[in-house]
This record gives structure tokens, C-alpha cells and sequence, in this order.
């Protein structure tokens, strides 16, 4: 297939990651290798990773290190792009580096603003922050048709959803769309045992149940400890692994998790070592083996906002290994499990539940679900969920409000209050200068009749 070309030159992509891209990563590393490694099929793609990324990663597609946003091979590559994108967190550290003609896409798949409120930290400096990339996009993308209409609430307090906007496109489409995580088009292959046989405590023929990911404080891993400790009491070949409680970043080691209190909470009920396992993080490259290792997955949460706007990339990871999941309902990825009957979906914090649900999925012979495994998988592949990306690289654009209105985008409120603010103080330097212009001539006045009655006095 022929690449984007943008004004005779094949059209450069440039894609941002704040997380670490390589042998170790998180959610946010793993989307922005994938959507890179998709989208240099059609354009000419250069992802850039921090520079605290492993040494040994070596992609097809170009790659720039940075340190910081002034670093010079990304100031760089930001001046020789046609195109960026990058995570909304990150626009008011690159604003000044982008030049007037780039087209700015800003990535919304991550609920910053839930996840800080639930970290109980101050949230303040974060909204100033995602404000200033909520005006300076051209275009925006998210993870679900939840977040999109979380997105069009955002863009039409700020200004964003306007007569240009709309005009250009009443759907808001091509202002906002979804492109969630997707699946590799190949299924995992079988390698080395990771966990199984390995893990001291683990043997070839317990049933593992998989925790993918950390134990941010908006999960509830508590509920899965609580779970498991029930079905100890029934049966002791069942095995709750938590291969992943250290972040694979180290600027955020110092973020909160339920890391401690879940390692007590196993240790007190008995059960640590013996039916719960903790492990630090599983190289990527071990991923896909740790998942066909697994027999049922575990996705649980509590109800928050976070819930609301979350999209859990490990979900889909689950997907395309075919593992059954038992989910917590109420975040867009428990409604693919229920959509494609690929699990069981509980109520919050509900250990019952959780547990009865995972005997159910034990009893399950391998293959049960193997229809709704398949039918997800060819919904949600990689290729298919940057379609919205691949028409915006193909034709890119400056939004047509920020072509129209310049500095006066945004929410119209405090547009209009700028706008008088301006004016009372252009008014207010009209009246000083006058009142100066005024005194200046009673002074000059006064000096005059001054020098008048002193040369009288020196000729008389």
C-alpha cells in the first residue's frame, strides 16, 4: 500500500511516549509501540521513548531517545514532523517546540484526573495542564465511545465544539474519535515455561489464576485475595500470581498501590506463598507465554470514576491469548467480556461472587469460549483500531476554529471576560494617559506664567 505523501514528501508521524518503550512495559508503552509499528506500514513513523528505555530495544521504525523535552534529537525530530502525537499530559511541556504548521493529535485513552483523585493527590495543576491540550489539538483520540463522550464534555467546556468545528463535520468525528488497544493479528505462541514449574510453589498441573498488571489504588485486588482464600478451603491447586507489582518505569516507583496491604492481607489469612504469589514485572517478550500459562484471569475494581473512563489494556491482552476473565462490571472492557461471553462479570467488591465465578471458569473444558475468542479477536485488532488515525495521517489538518480564532479559542465565558478585561485596561490607559497629557499642560502653563512674572521681576 502506497505511504501518505503531504505536500510531495512521504508524511512524517511523530509519536511521543511519556512511559518506557522495550523489553519491560506498561499500558502506555505497549499502546504507543503498537500504534507506531501500525502506522509505519503507511507513513514514515519515528516513535520517541525516554531515555531511561532499555538499550535493547531495536524496532523497524525510526527511534529517538529523550531526557527531556529540550533535548535536541526531539526538538529535532518535533521540527521535522508533519504530524504529532502525543499523550495529553505531556502538550504543555512540547508546546513551545511546535511550529505553526504541525498537526497536533493529543491522546485522551488515559483518565489522568480520576487517576489522580484516587492516588489523593491535588488535581489542580493537572487540570491547568490538560487544559492547555485541550485547545491546542487538532485532533483527539480515546480508547472508547465512553471516553469520547467524556472527550466532547471536555472540548465544549473549553470552546472546542463551536460553528467550525461543527460545521466541518456534525458527527465531531474528525475533532474526536476512538482508537482503543488492539490485538497483535498473531495469536501467542507456547515458548519456555515462565511460571509454571518455575515460581517455587507453583507446579505444571496448578490452575493459575493471572492479576496482569499493578495494583493501582483504584483496583481492588483485596476482593481476588479474599476470593481465593474461600476456594483454598475447597481446593488447593489454585494459584493467584501478581507478576507485576513494580511499575517497569522508575519515576514511578513513589506512586501509591495496594502492594503491602495486599501481601499482608495474604499473610494473615494464611495464604501467601502457598496460594497468593507476588512477583516484580514479566519482560515482554515472557508476556505472551505467561498468559497461555494462565487459566483464568482476574480484571477487578471498584466503582469509581476511574472505572467509568477506564480502558484496560490487559483485558485485551487476555483476549488474544483466549484466557477466560472474571470481570468487575462497570469499565468499558467488562462490557467486551460480556459482549462476547468470553467470562463472567461480578458486582463490586463482591467475594462470593469473584469465587464462584472462578470455579465456574475452572470447570469449564479448554475450548468452551473458543467462539467468542474469535469473534473478539477479529474485531480488535491493532490494524483495525488506528483506522481513524490512519484517515487523519492520510489528510492532515489544522482545526479549522484554531485557524479561525487563534488566541481567542476557548471557553467562550472566559473569552468574553478576557476580551472586557482587555478593554477596561486598554480604557483605563486612555483616561491615565489623558489625566497625563491634562497635567502636563497645567504644569507647562504654570511654567510659562512662571517665566513671565520672573522675567517682569529681572527687566523692571
Amino acid at each position: 500500500m502506497a505511504r501518505g505523501q503531504v505536500n510531495n514528501h512521504q508524511t512524517r508521524v511523530l509519536i511521543l511516549s511519556h512511559d518506557v518503550v522495550g523489553d519491560n512495559m506498561a499500558g502506555p508503552g505497549i499502546r504507543y509501540y503498537h500504534l507506531a509499528r501500525v502506522l509505519d506500514t503507511y507513513f514514515d513513523v519515528t516513535l520517541a521513548v525516554p531515555s531511561i528505555s532499555r538499550d535493547d530495544f531495536s524496532p523497524d521504525f525510526s527511534l529517538v531517545r529523550y531526557q527531556d523535552e529540550n533535548n535536541e534529537n526531539l526538538v529535532k525530530a518535533i521540527k521535522d514532523a508533519d504530524i504529532l502525537l502525543a499523550p495529553a499530559i505531556r502538550i504543555h511541556k512540547i508546546f513551545p517546540l511546535l511550529p505553526q504548521t504541525l498537526a497536533l493529535i493529543v491522546d485522551g485513552y488515559d483518565p489522568f484526573v480520576a487517576e489522580t483523585l484516587s492516588l489523593q493527590m491535588e488535581s489542580t495543576e493537572l487540570q491547568q495542564v490538560l487544559t492547555q491540550a485541550y485547545l491546542a489539538g487538532d485532533f483527539f483520540i480515546c480508547a472508547s465511545e465512553r471516553q469520547r463522550d467524556w472527550w466532547l464534555g471536555l472540548l465544549e467546556a473549553n470552546g472546542r465544539v463551536n460553528p467550525y468545528t461543527f460545521g466541518e463535520d456534525r458527527s465531531l468525528r474528525q475533532l474526536v474519535d476512538v482508537v482503543p488497544y488492539g490485538l497483535p493479528s498473531e495469536l501467542p505462541k507456547s515458548s519456555m515455561p515462565v511460571i509454571k514449574g518455575v515460581w517455587p510453589g507453583i507446579a505444571l498441573e496448578d490452575k493459575v489464576l493471572l492479576w496482569g498488571g499493578g495494583l493501582w489504588p483504584w483496583l481492588d485486588p483485596l476482593t481476588a485475595i479474599r476470593a481465593v482464600a474461600r476456594i483454598w478451603e475447597q481446593r488447593q491447586d489454585v494459584r493467584l500470581v501478581f507478576p507485576g507489582t513494580k511499575h517497569p518505569n522508575p519515576l514511578l516507583d513513589g506512586i501509591p498501590t495496594h502492594n503491602e496491604v495486599a501481601l499482608n492481607l495474604a499473610r494473615e489469612l494464611g495464604i501467601l506463598d502457598r496460594a497468593v504469589f507476588f512477583g516484580d514485572w514479566v519482560p515482554y517478550k515472557d508476556w505472551p507465554q505467561v498468559l497461555l500459562e494462565s487459566d483464568v484471569a482476574l480484571t477487578l475494581h471498584g466503582d469509581t470514576l476511574e472505572t467509568r473512563l477506564a480502558f484496560r489494556s490487559r483485558v485485551l491482552e487476555y483476549i488474544w491469548a483466549g484466557l477466560p476473565t472474571v470481570a468487575t462490571k462497570g469499565d468499558a472492557t467488562s462490557d467486551l467480556i460480556a459482549e462476547y461471553d468470553i467470562g463472567v462479570v461480578v458486582d463490586y467488591e463482591n467475594v462470593e461472587d469473584v469465587a464462584e465465578a472462578i470455579l465456574h471458569l475452572l470447570e469449564k473444558p479448554r475450548g468452551f469460549f473458543d467462539e467468542g475468542f474469535r469473534n473478539a479477536r477479529e474485531q480488535l485488532t491493532w490494524e483495525k483500531a488506528v483506522q481513524p488515525l490512519i484517515r487523519f495521517c492520510r489528510q492532515p489538518r489544522r482545526a479549522p476554529d484554531k485557524v479561525a480564532w487563534g488566541e481567542e479559542l476557548g471557553n467562550p465565558f472566559y473569552v468574553e471576560k478576557r476580551r472586557h478585561l482587555v478593554e477596561e485596561r486598554n480604557q483605563c490607559r486612555e483616561i491615565i494617559q489623558k489625566y497625563e497629557q491634562g497635567r502636563f499642560i497645567q504644569f507647562m502653563r504654570y511654567v510659562d506664567q512662571w517665566k513671565a512674572k520672573f522675567g517682569s521681576i529681572l527687566h523692571g
